[in-house]
């Protein structure tokens, strides 16, 4: 089995990877640092700072507001919301009356929408009155089983002169809200007393979170994750930030829907008792603002992300120094872009890697290094890994070799809501998490992911990973973005084909880049074609998105 114990006297944490993690609930967590900081900021939403005290007595509120309302253990809670003050309240104040919280990313549609709330059965739906939010919230509202809409003023929680500013300029980015009983104001909501009735919760066995796959295969599923699964991934993600005891001013760009930045942002931060900075949606002139503003100490992204920052021409003007640590997940990282990114900033760039059934973080580089570019660093502590033999599960993967990676560890989901056909699917019989990434482990315990299983493509009887092929385009100095798809081939069943972004000024052609290409890699890895494009798609958290390429070039060739 390749496991931990081969390499743990290499581990680079900063903290023992054999350690346990006692069960605790998120509203516990919470009331741990509003009794050791109640008086520090926990928020700042574009200037307005909120503290852990004042947090807590919204938490509160919504808690007491939810019971009046017949919200409580079993019941559903919907977010449809962005990156403002009344997510943290919702959330925390939804689990503290003992209910159930289901994420959904304020980019769906109404069918989107409308599909995961009668999956999920969710009840009740909290959004804000963003024009660009409110209209959907109220089409599933009339279309579903939903029960009633809780809606916020972005307004609100802005501090005075911009909330003026905000109504005055920005009307036509608000929606009215209708005459209708089961629209509830989230003011009238936390009208009362703030007493809500206590709630036994079981941290190991209650789920704290209903959180959907990004649907990279089929369908969306809803990964239940319990308080304890939350709790520790948040305990673990602190546990290897050497710096953890200093002053932790976090910005919060990425979505908190997202389960990458529930964990590493929202939870870990307030765990630690720090400050997250909290902007609606990424933007890179204001995140290049903020970190000059805050003098933030950590910065984590996706790869499209820190690209953007990079293009910026605020970044020269930006002051990076009170980085401690710039984190990137939820896509691999280019490691042409890591190194333009730190020679740039002077930050310090580390890779990790998670997925929404582990609740957010499995591995990362250690902060203190040393980094391996190309890796996702060493798994995060009492985490299990090992790798399963391609072809058969049941198996570990020939020594050596590639193989799925599987995961276990107390941050690993409770299993699929209301799919147990996917659980046989996603876990070995001795209870295993399958990613469905092949991976390599070194001697040092440094995991590279090589490819996705059902990305790889059949090249007449060969494996090819796009992956491959796509880390050699990015060496090529005109390639800014890169995707590999395998497109039909009558010989061959599958050839791998090239899609690419050009960097500002770039002047090659897709043949040139192939002719350059090709080269480079095997017969059977080699490309029919490179098809440069103005952008590629990408997903609701800014990662390139494989998937909806290939829907799109499926519209467009009937034959793929």
């Amino acid at each position: 089995m390749n496991s931990i114990h081969d390499w743990s006297t290499h581990y680079r944490h900063p903290t023992d990877w054999n350690q346990s993690f006692v069960p605790l609930s998120l509203p516990d967590m919470l009331a741990a640092s509003v009794a050791r900081r109640g008086d520090a900021p926990m928020l700042d939403f574009m200037g307005r700072r909120f503290s852990y005290a004042e947090v807590a007595r919204g938490v509160a509120r919504v808690a007491r507001g939810l019971q009046q309302r017949g919200i409580g253990p079993g019941s559903r809670v919907g977010l449809f919301l962005p990156n403002v003050p009344h997510y943290v309240a919702a959330y925390y104040g939804a689990l503290s009356a003992g209910a159930t919280v289901v994420n959904f990313s304020p980019l769906y549609t109404v069918a989107e929408l409308a599909a995961q709330v009668e999956d999920s059965g969710t009840d009740t739906l909290f959004t804000v009155s963003a024009s660009a939010l409110l209209p959907t919230a109220l089409a599933v509202l009339d279309g579903s089983s939903l029960r009633q809409l809780v809606v916020g003023s972005v307004a609100g929680g802005l501090p005075h002169a911009k909330s003026v500013l905000y109504r005055l300029f920005k009307r036509r980015e608000v929606a009215s809200l209708p005459h209708d009983p089961r629209v509830i104001r989230f003011s009238a909501l936390v009208d009362n007393d703030g007493q809500p009735d206590p709630v036994a919760i079981d941290p190991e066995r209650d789920v704290a979170l209903i959180q959907y796959t990004g649907g990279t295969t089929g369908t969306p599923k809803g990964a239940m994750l319990t308080h304890q699964n939350l709790t520790a991934n948040a305990r673990q993600v602190n546990a290897i930030d050497p710096d953890r005891d200093a002053d932790d001013r976090i910005l919060g760009v990425l979505p908190f829907f997202h389960v990458f930045a529930n964990t590493a942002v929202l939870n870990r931060t307030i765990l630690n008792g720090g400050t997250i900075t909290m902007l609606p949606r990424f933007d890179a002139k204001q995140t290049l603002e903020a970190i000059t503003r805050t003098r933030a100490t950590a910065l984590p992204g996706v790869p499209t992300m820190y690209q953007a920052l990079l293009d910026h021409p605020d970044l020269a003007r930006t002051d990076f120094s009170s980085l401690r640590v710039c984190i990137s997940g939820g896509a691999p990282m280019p490691a042409e872009l890591r190194e333009k990114f730190v020679a740039a900033t002077g930050a310090s760039l580390v890779e990790g890697y998670g997925l929404t059934e582990s609740s957010g973080v499995v591995a990362a580089n250690p902060y203190a290094g040393p980094v391996k570019p190309g890796t996702i660093g060493q798994p995060i502590p009492a985490t299990h890994i090992r790798l399963l033999d391609k072809e058969d599960p049941a198996r570990d993967a020939p020594a050596g070799e590639p193989g799925e990676l599987a995961v276990k560890g107390p941050q690993v989901m409770q299993g699929y809501w209301n799919r147990p056909d996917a659980d046989r699917d996603s876990f070995t019989e001795d209870g295993w998490l399958r990613t469905g990434d092949v991976a390599t482990i070194d001697a040092d315990g440094y995991i590279r992911i090589v490819d996705r299983l059902k990305d790889m493509i059949a090249v007449g009887g060969f494996k090819v990973y796009p992956s491959v092929i796509e880390a050699i385009l990015h060496q090529h100095p005109a390639v800014k973005e890169a995707i590999v798809l395998g497109v039909p081939d009558a010989y061959r069943g599958e050839t791998p084909k090239a899609f690419v972004t050009l960097e500002d000024g770039a002047a090659v052609t897709g043949d040139e880049l192939a002719a350059w290409l090709n080269p480079q890699l095997g017969k059977h890895e080699r490309v029919s074609a490179v098809e440069i494009r103005g952008e590629l798609p990408k997903t609701m958290i800014g990662k390139l998105d494989r998937k909806a390429l290939r829907s799109e070039t499926e519209a467009a060739d009937p034959a793929m």
